[in-house]
């Protein structure tokens, strides 16, 4: 496992139980695919996905406090 990849699972792991209400097994148990579909249902209808620089925007922020 990657380090890039396993810093993204664990930050996932901590936010899809405060998004999603599932406990942490629920998260490791399920697949990357299940998450996918789960995740996408939250976009509205016919939305764009975020540029780059939009989630570039977000990543600072986020650094920030």
């Amino acid at each position: 496992m990657s380090a890039i990849f396993a810093d993204g699972a664990a930050r996932l792991a901590g936010q899809v139980p405060r998004l999603l209400g599932w406990r942490p097994q629920d998260f490791w148990d399920a697949t990357p695919a299940e998450l996918a579909a789960i995740l996408t249902s939250f976009e509205p209808a016919g939305a764009e996905p975020l540029s780059r620089s939009e989630l570039d925007h977000l990543l600072e922020q986020d650094r920030h406090g």
